[in-house]
């Protein structure tokens, strides 16, 4: 009998891709095609399945032509935080039989004017914006494009979607800190090209570690500019500088968790018997790392699917106020910080 992994062979997709088909599980988007490939190949090995039944897609009200501007640098696809949240919106978009028209991100001023051609010559309704990005650019979008959604951005006249970052870094240090660890190391960057110590995640690590009574060391404050190899080598040279290693580590993303934890190994540190690491954003790697990394849960999925249908009922005309929508996250606590619950 055929099974799982002899159809995700043939068609050359992951096994979990598969299953999902199988279910028909719509909280992650599969192509059409891919589906159809699937299906086909399960019924040609002879693998038992029920295939769903075809459900004609809602037309929409109106077809409104969409655009999105990502705070990152290129290859924004390949991002394990940013590619969920755009998978998100392009699902919605899609159910709603809409598609993005552009996805641009700003990295130097002339990428400021190519987003204003864009948005010209795509003639776009609305626009998503994806994380703070660079302010010229930001105030011509709210004065040329007439609904704008952002995600976890800070602005009260516009609807946004977003998670509470200094809670959920206070709540991961706070673990730290139960589990008995009095030396915690911070790793993350700037908001943009704000102070790097007035990002959010980071005043929640030091917030936890004043309410704890704890000494923040500032060797071990380490701004690695959200670039992953900054974070090994920044955290590597920390390790042969400082004279005193930190029994914990708390990085603002996964990445730069996952980059400092191969600094610790290679220093010949165990993980987490002589040192603990933490992350957030809980990206598809971490569960897999070695050892499995603990870290926040952000909803990246449901937070771009949430700012789509947020822009969508804009542009219907459904709400008059700027509404703000908080998302929850989720702690996932794994063998990088022993996995277990905080001490009482």
């Amino acid at each position: 009998m055929a099974k799982l992994k002899d159809i995700a062979e043939r068609v050359g997709v992951s096994i979990s891709t598969v299953s999902r088909v199988m279910k028909n599980d719509a909280n992650r988007s599969v192509s059409d095609e891919t589906r159809r490939k699937i299906w086909e190949t399960a019924e040609a090995l002879g693998y038992t399945a029920t295939r769903p039944s075809k459900t004609k897609k809602q037309e929409p009200t109106h077809a409104f032509r969409i655009g999105c501007v990502v705070a990152m640098p290129q290859n924004k696809y390949n991002n394990p935080y940013f590619s969920v949240i755009l998978e998100g919106i392009e699902k919605t978009l899609a159910d709603a039989g809409m598609r993005l028209e552009f996805v641009s991100s700003i990295e130097k001023h002339a990428d400021i004017e190519n987003l204003k051609s864009l948005v010209k010559e795509n003639r776009v309704d609305g626009m998503l914006v994806v994380e703070r990005i660079d302010g010229e650019a930001y105030q011509w979008i709210k004065a040329n494009v007439r609904t704008v959604v952002g995600v976890d951005i800070a602005d009260n006249d516009i609807p946004m979607i977003s998670y509470d970052r200094a809670a959920a870094a206070k709540e991961a240090v706070a673990y730290l800190i139960g589990q008995g660890h009095r030396s915690i190391a911070y790793i993350g960057g700037a908001e943009f090209h704000d102070d790097f110590r007035g990002e959010r995640r980071y005043r929640g690590y030091r917030s936890a570690m004043e309410e704890a009574g704890l000494t923040v060391d500032d060797d071990w404050v380490i701004d690695v500019k959200w670039d992953v190899s900054l974070s090994y080598e920044l955290t590597k040279k920390a390790f042969e500088t400082s004279g005193r290693a930190p029994t914990a580590i708390f990085a603002a993303s996964d990445m730069m968790a996952i980059a400092a934890m191969r600094a610790a190994t290679e220093r010949g540190l165990r993980i987490p018997q002589d040192i603990a690491f933490f992350g957030v954003d809980n990206i598809e790697i971490s569960e897999f790392t070695s050892p499995p990394l603990s870290t926040i849960h952000v909803p990246k999925l449901e937070m771009g699917m949430f700012a789509a249908k947020l822009l969508l009922d804009y542009m219907e005309h459904q709400y008059a106020i700027p509404v703000k929508m908080i998302i929850p996250y989720k702690m996932m606590l794994r063998h990088s910080t022993n996995g277990k619950p905080a001490r009482p």
